[in-house]
């Protein structure tokens, strides 16, 4: 596919997927989610990466829907414009690989809802966050109400939602809603950091965390815990289990094939 919207660079292990200006700031379009969903797809068959990073260029991560394409939408062509929408997000989101969101500005609306689906959220120090949808009357429809909750609350969740208000990345990271607060020219060192402290993990193991994380997080209690036993199980079927408890026992760093 040739991508217009996205940019894909290989580094070692790391793919990281830059979102491409539209218009004058990161705007998303269905044209976007497409590619969004198609580059997701390649990226999980890729043997060549193992950690994904995506980021956006200039002062905006993304900052969200462009407008202009969606005000006359009927509820017929915007359910439809939402299914994708949503398709792109949750490819990210089921990811057998992790996704780190290396936040570099504004990451509005669907933006935000961009940025929830990652696994993991490091903010430049100017970065600003919001689910302004409230404001243009409508909500949020690509998963970010029902991420909030699970992420921060639903008491926090819903004053992020019901007032459509920007916040910062410092009240993002004390509502738990990223990781770490960086300088803005720290952000994609740090990012990659991360990306590489994954990448000396065992790809199987991280695959199968994921999985009981994403699939727990929708079960009661008891039912959770039982996928962590069946996905803790699997690993003593890799040859990675058996690297990482000799290399402990003989004193030395593992060396994990990923397999």
């Amino acid at each position: 596919m040739n991508y217009q919207n996205l940019i894909l660079t290989k580094e070692d292990g790391i793919g990281i997927v830059t979102i491409k200006p539209h218009k004058s700031v990161n705007l998303l379009n269905i044209e976007v989610f497409i590619e969004l969903n198609k580059m997701f797809i390649d990226i999980e068959s890729d043997p060549d990466i193992r950690v994904v990073i995506l980021t956006g260029t200039g002062n905006a991560f993304v900052a969200g829907v462009d407008i202009t394409d969606m005000k006359d939408n009927n509820p017929v062509s915007i359910e439809r414009f939402i299914k994708i929408a949503r398709e792109a997000g949750d490819r990210i989101y089921h990811l057998s690989k992790p996704v780190i969101a290396a936040i570099n500005g504004y990451a509005f609306g669907g933006g935000n809802e961009l940025a929830l689906a990652c696994d993991l959220r490091i903010a430049s120090e100017n970065a600003r966050f919001g689910q302004q949808e409230i404001n243009f009357g409508i909500i949020p429809g690509g998963g970010a109400i029902q991420r909030l909750n699970r992420m921060v609350g639903m008491t926090r969740a819903k004053e992020i939602v019901y007032t459509g208000e920007v916040f910062d990345a410092n009240q993002a990271l004390e509502t738990g809603l990223i990781n770490k607060m960086v300088p803005p020219d720290k952000l994609m060192d740090e990012a990659r950091a991360l990306a590489h402290k994954l990448l000396s993990k065992s790809s199987v193991a991280l695959a199968y965390a994921k999985k009981a994380f994403n699939t727990g997080a929708d079960m009661s209690l008891s039912a959770a815990m039982d996928i962590d036993e069946s996905y803790f199980a699997r690993c003593f079927a890799s040859e990675d289990q058996k690297e990482g408890m000799e290399a402990f026992l003989e004193h030395r760093k593992a060396e994990f094939k990923n397999r």
